[in-house]
């Protein structure tokens, strides 16, 4: 029993694995024997200055420069998938380590004024870097824009990756929060739509708890497919979703309520083994508050939904 925690600790502590650049899987290794080489170089063409020679400020400057190059490239294939804009941003930040790593031997070696290629290094590695990531953030601006597009529904105004529900993807009660502070503080009207499944609790107690995540992703992929495009979807707790509609007036909202309740009533959603389930949904909507606290109306809110809804 102790070895199997080991080992699921040990499991759980190995690093995630680096995407390929340019479809190497050892992109790092080959830089680090490029590092390998310019060291060699340098140390065999090169004469090693006196250490009363050594300019500090140059070489922590320089040298912070290499290494904080190194950990960008290592946290960038560690963040993001393989693809253009990856093998642009790492082929950037690897040109740019190199560049400063040159510029940093150069402070420890003297190489003969015969020997033009250090130079040509140091004058088109860091520039090529550049331009290079120039390159890759404009594809990543583009990049961005079609997430944005697909995160429609999921966020609105700013974002914030703390306030993402693991489990749904969608904003959670501290960003669904703060979008209603941002609304009142615009002096715009608006309301909130909040719903929940009836008898969540019995499948998470009969089925488990990764079953009823499943039925919670299937809800929240239902109603999403079911909003206006300037509506906003976040999960509030447990079985609660909660949709902020911006300039909806009374009617707006109740009719609203009334048509995602029904469209949630009417998930059928098939369990890993075989069950069918089918809950029914229950929901109940209010106007934005100004003067009231964000906290406070969905509180009230959840009171009337625990109360039966609508």
């Amino acid at each position: 029993m102790q070895t199997s925690s080991v080992f699921a600790v040990f499991k759980a502590w190995q690093p995630s694995p680096l995407v390929p650049v340019l479809g190497m899987n050892y992109f790092g290794h080959f830089l680090a024997l490029l590092a390998a080489v310019l060291t060699w170089a340098f140390a065999t063409w090169g004469e090693l200055k006196p250490a009363s020679h050594w300019r500090w400020v140059d070489i922590a400057g320089e040298g912070g420069m290499t290494v904080m190059a190194f950990v960008w490239l290592i946290q960038l294939r560690l963040s993001r998938p393989a693809g253009r804009v990856t093998d642009l941003l790492c082929l950037a930040l690897a040109a740019i380590f190199l560049g400063e790593w040159v510029d940093t031997l150069d402070e420890f070696w003297q190489l003969p004024k015969s020997v033009y290629w250090d130079n040509w290094l140091e004058s088109t590695l860091v520039p090529c870097g550049t331009l290079l990531l120039t390159l890759g953030l404009h594809h990543w601006r583009q990049e961005q824009k079609a997430l944005t597009e697909q995160l429609l529904k999921r966020e609105r105004l700013f974002r914030e990756h703390r306030s993402m529900d693991g489990i749904t993807q969608l904003g959670d009660a501290g960003y669904l929060e703060a979008q209603i502070c941002l609304e009142q503080r615009m002096h715009r009207s608006g309301a909130l739509v909040m719903l929940r499944l009836d008898g969540f609790d019995r499948v998470a107690r009969e089925l488990g708890w990764a079953e009823a995540d499943r039925l919670l992703q299937a809800a929240s992929h239902l109603l999403l497919l079911n909003l206006h495009p300037e509506d906003l979807l976040c999960r509030y707790a447990a079985d609660r979703f909660c949709v902020l509609m911006p300039n909806a007036d009374a009617e707006g909202a109740r009719q609203q309520a009334a048509h995602l309740r029904q469209a949630l009533s009417s998930l059928a959603h098939h369990s890993r083994s075989g069950q069918r389930l089918q809950l029914p949904a229950l929901s109940a909507w209010a106007l934005l508050d100004e003067r009231q606290p964000a906290e406070e109306q969905l509180l009230h809110l959840t009171q009337r939904l625990s109360g039966g809804g609508a």
